[in-house]
């Protein structure tokens, strides 16, 4: 028995489909970027046999997203009787249909200098035309309809991850990360800041051997008051920063914070900068590249 027939879960099944050209590719790769297992340009009755065989691999009920066309040709014309057959084996198969009004389509097939894969011996608006009609049944049964003709790639991207992500796939998932710069700025920082303007604590016998984590190094360096400054007009910029990376679909950020050695100042100033945007309710994570290396 299959795992997808003992998992207590319906499994999740998602098929992609609508007019070439509307960005079926960029909707799976949004998809892939998520998690979900993708299979690209099959046959509508491959889903389900597919769709088992990744569930025995993964042991669990995945996430599975196909996409389908109509260069499946007479076979193409039985998905609506694949649909139906996943919904009474009590899966939960969602047709999600693709489409964009004819200039933009022959604008988008002019962009890349790419025939119509329906056009045969016609020109592009003519296949445009024929596979649109070939549509027109599914456009009826579909759960999600995207008209792309106003989206660019990482507008139909974001649609696709609020429409099938979690919640916290849809955060923006924000990295500050404390470093020293005499082991060289983080290659993955988005954003480096410099705190070797606060006193350093090494320079004080009993800090000397602690940490920025520890409350007696954190408070001497945190009552500076141009740290206390430089914390608050941070928070402040980043913000509207961290608001702009969600609207243009970006997810990953780090935001690193120097100071000579890593163990001190920027140590105790990633803590409070992280617990500062933590109650603006981003996702944060606090990493202490080099605290240890000294």
């Amino acid at each position: 028995m299959s795992a997808a027939a003992t998992s207590t879960e319906p499994g999740e099944i998602i098929i992609i489909t609508g007019l070439a050209g509307a960005g079926r590719e960029t909707a799976a790769h949004a998809l892939e970027d998520l998690g979900w297992y993708v299979v690209y340009n099959i046959a509508p009755q491959l889903i389900r046999t597919l769709y088992d065989l990744q569930a025995q691999a993964e042991g669990a009920t995945p996430r599975f997203a196909v996409v389908v066309d109509a260069r499946s040709g007479p076979l193409f014309s039985e998905l609506s009787d694949v649909v139906q057959e996943l919904r009474e084996a009590e899966l939960r198969p969602r047709l999600v249909l693709l489409d964009a009004d004819e200039s933009t389509l022959v604008r988008r097939f002019d962009s890349v200098r790419r025939p119509h894969p329906l056009q045969r011996d016609e020109g592009v608006l003519e296949g445009i035309r024929r596979e649109r009609e070939l549509m027109a049944p599914y456009r009826r049964l579909a759960d999600v309809v995207i008209d792309t003709s106003a989206l660019n790639v990482h507008q139909l991207t974001m649609k696709m991850r609020t429409l099938f992500g979690t919640a916290q796939e849809q955060e923006l998932s924000v990295t500050v990360m404390s470093f020293g710069f005499k082991y060289g700025v983080p290659l993955e920082a988005d954003h480096v800041s410099d705190v070797r303007f606060i006193p350093n604590p090494y320079w004080v016998p009993e800090l000397r051997p602690l940490r920025g984590t520890d409350e007696a190094v954190a408070s001497a360096v945190l009552g500076d008051p141009n740290a206390q400054e430089f914390v608050a007009r941070y928070v402040e910029m980043i913000l509207p920063v961290l608001r702009g990376y969600r609207q243009e679909n970006k997810h990953f950020t780090t935001l690193a914070i120097g100071c000579t050695g890593g163990k001190h100042r920027s140590v105790a100033v990633a803590e409070r900068i992280g617990e500062e945007l933590r109650r603006t309710g981003a996702p944060v994570r606090i990493r202490h590249r080099d605290l240890g290396r000294e």
